[in-house]
């Protein structure tokens, strides 16, 4: 079936309007903490580096969009002015020193203007403050192990919840049985490590994404400035059941985290002791 001109043009017109509202509309699809359907940029932040994390961001967009809509122009303009028809006999041109210049010192110019907001970030990514909590992340083949040394050395597991267990509200694939909880407006150190394989803690909300490799200590950090469950993954190929890790961070006040500790304490207990891992080795034998 033959399509005319004007159907084709009423289409892409269509086609276009739709992807403006879809992009006008964008915000309406944010979620906090967690991926929304149809969400096409960064999901909320929720923590001061994610905040900035997402300024950059939307500054890259700012320039890789001029920077596509400026060669965009240049190419339909040499299409329309030197082409064949319109330029029979072609210009024998072979230097032109300002445009050389131009196109040398120009991405200069741009690459320097990137490179300073990515160096802060990155400063203040992995400069560690002084944290208020230390909490020990270790990956294991396939689900995290949550140790929080500074209140008690207690441990627990933290493992995917089947999809017939979960309760409203709670996203398939991301919810936990254990989730990490913390208190909010309080630096949160992350300590990392692997215990078999290689895996990776990612938060997005809070901006953090970091290895945890066997034998090796990582350290990262954040700190959420909302009450509320953020979510994340392993973000490396660590094997069959990669994509059945989830992370889960529950942020609530300093008062409902001291409860909640003094709860945990008992809970994930053997013999009266903390399930650390010393202990646990102990309990086993």
């Amino acid at each position: 079936m033959k399509m005319s001109m004007g159907q084709m043009g009423r289409r892409l017109l269509g086609t276009a309007v739709a992807g403006v509202t879809l992009l006008a509309s964008g915000a309406a699809f944010a979620e906090l903490g967690q991926p929304a359907p149809w969400e096409y940029k960064l999901q909320e932040a929720g923590s001061p580096v994610m905040e900035h994390i997402e300024w950059f961001h939307n500054v890259l967009l700012v320039i890789i969009t001029v920077i596509t809509l400026f060669v965009l122009a240049l190419l339909i303009t040499v299409m329309v002015k030197f082409n064949a028809k319109a330029n029979p006999t072609p210009s024998r041109t072979t230097h032109n020193t300002l445009i050389e210049v131009l196109w040398t010192v120009i991405p200069v110019v741009i690459l320097v203007i990137i490179a300073l907001p990515s160096f802060r970030i990155l400063f203040l990514q992995l400069n560690t403050p002084p944290a208020d909590i230390t909490i020990k992340a270790t990956g294991v083949t396939w689900n995290w192990k949550y140790n929080y040394p500074d209140h008690g050395d207690f441990e627990f597991d933290s493992l995917m919840l089947p999809e017939k267990e979960l309760k409203p509200g709670q996203p398939r694939l991301l919810s936990v049985d254990n989730e990490l909880v913390v208190p909010v407006n309080k630096v949160v150190r992350v300590q990392v490590t692997g215990f078999d394989v290689i895996h990776a803690f990612a938060v997005p909300s809070f901006g953090v994404k970091i290895d945890a490799i066997p034998g090796r200590l990582n350290e990262t950090w954040f700190k959420a400035n909302k009450e509320g469950w953020y979510y994340g993954q392993c973000s490396e190929l660590c094997g069959k059941d990669h994509a059945f890790m989830p992370i889960a961070v529950r942020v609530v006040s300093e008062a409902e985290f001291a409860t909640w500790v003094e709860a945990a304490k008992k809970k994930f207990a053997v013999n009266g002791r903390p399930t650390n891992v010393a202990t646990a080795a102990l309990s086993a034998e």
